[in-house]
């Protein structure tokens, strides 16, 4: 529950949540929506939550000899650091030019930096 809390100070309340069969995890979000009234649509299907979970290997990987996160701010400017990397990495990132950079000059570009050739 105070996880919930916290995640939502920072952020709005998502439309839809996926998870697995956890009851615990359901009744938190079941009475946080209701005590803030808003409609939570919660999908409990394993199948999304193993895509879900994948999904996110790289970044546990990543993430795990950090030793943790010790604030919201910190884990969310961590992890998109980490998110935008993947995104430059599969092609995803669309800035002017970007498909006859490297990976490397895409990162910088999006500092405002050129790289010496």
């Amino acid at each position: 529950m105070r996880f919930f809390e916290k995640a939502m100070q920072h952020k709005d309340a998502p439309a839809t949540i996926t998870m697995d069969k956890s009851g615990a995890n359901k009744a938190a979000i079941d009475e946080l929506a209701a005590s803030r009234n808003i409609p939570i649509v919660i999908r409990q299907v394993k199948y999304l939550n193993n895509v879900v979970e994948q999904e996110h290997r790289a970044v546990k990987r990543v993430t795990k000899p950090m030793m943790g996160f010790k604030s919201f701010l910190s884990a969310k400017n961590v992890l998109a650091g980490i998110e935008l990397m993947h995104m430059i990495r599969k092609g995803q990132l669309r800035i002017a030019g970007s498909k006859q950079m490297s990976f490397a000059d895409q990162f910088y570009a999006l500092a405002g930096q050129i790289r010496p050739v």
